[in-house]
């Protein structure tokens, strides 16, 4: 079995590289090790053109054609790895090494690092179809969203390191008391369906962020991405949608919009379209949301 392990040393409980190298190389698997900052610089907005997925394509190929790719990091590294995975004709492993782990948790993959690890290197290991979706060209695997979203996960950013996953929690309760809404415009394949206040704008492929909260009633490989929109109302009344969103019942509260569709835009008026993309704030413009025909194929056991 070979396998191109794309690190991520930054992410929450990121082991080094050359331990996780150990752990997969039993069984004599063989295992070349690229850090995910070789592969797409910061200028590249999370994103990588033709010639720089040429680029990364080479440096996991370097030493011949893996069976597998192996992304060791939080949910924003997976997306960069699935499409590098996508491209290659091979399956993605993951070690969720990252604070939330939404992309393991939503498929039911192993969180625990040796088993993961044994998954990773285990050629009898079943795979699935997972989508891969995009804002603008950026990749990512769970959901994009903005509002409250892009608040939490600046409030929750300096108490990572001592919270962990809690820390999502923090923020969240600090986005309530701080946030106001914003205005925009969302279409669905190109149809206008919603234009006023909201207070949070999510589009989902699994739908999971934010440490354990979720849209509800995605499927990871129905080709489809689901869009739900929270209008602005009363602020107390943000529990009612806190609750939604942990029990992974927010589509189901009648008056949150939900639409499907193969492409999402999403116009913030006033103002840039910032969003929480799989944990990673940053500015999406134009904010174009879509998939990637065939998705990807991860490792699940």
């Amino acid at each position: 079995m070979r396998l191109a392990l794309v690190a991520n040393p930054r992410s929450g409980t990121a082991p080094e590289p050359q331990r996780l190298a150990e752990l997969l190389s039993a069984d004599a698997a063989h295992v070349t090790i690229t850090a995910i900052d070789d592969l797409a610089g910061d200028d590249a907005g999370g994103g990588l053109d033709a010639a720089g997925l040429e680029a990364a394509r080479r440096a996991l190929t370097e030493h011949g054609m893996p069976d597998r790719v192996v992304v060791a990091g939080g949910d924003g590294s997976v997306g960069l790895s699935a499409l590098l995975a996508a491209e290659m004709g091979v399956p993605l492993a993951v070690l969720a090494v990252g604070t939330a782990n939404d992309f393991a948790r939503a498929l039911d993959l192993p969180l625990e690092l040796e088993q993961a690890c044994a998954l990773a290197r285990d050629p009898r290991a079943a795979t699935r179809r997972a989508e891969l979706a995009f804002a603008g060209a950026r990749p990512f695997v769970n959901a994009a969203a903005t509002g409250l979203s892009v608040v939490a996960a600046r409030e929750a950013e300096s108490h990572k390191s001592c919270l962990g996953a809690l820390a999502y929690a923090v923020g969240a309760l600090k986005a309530a008391v701080t946030a106001t809404p914003l205005r925009c415009h969302v279409a669905c394949d190109e149809r206008a369906c919603f234009d006023g206040g909201a207070w949070q704008v999510v589009v989902g492929a699994t739908g999971a962020f934010g440490g354990g909260s979720e849209i509800g009633v995605t499927s990871p490989n129905d080709g489809m991405l689901d869009v739900a929109i929270v209008p602005a109302g009363s602020r107390l009344g943000l529990a009612r949608r806190a609750w939604g969103m942990r029990s992974g019942r927010l589509t189901r509260q009648s008056d949150v919009d939900h639409h499907r569709g193969a492409a999402i835009d999403v116009d913030v008026r006033g103002g840039q379209a910032t969003f929480n993309i799989d944990g990673e704030v940053c500015a999406c413009e134009p904010a174009r949301f879509t998939l990637r025909p065939g998705g990807f194929r991860v490792v699940v056991g």
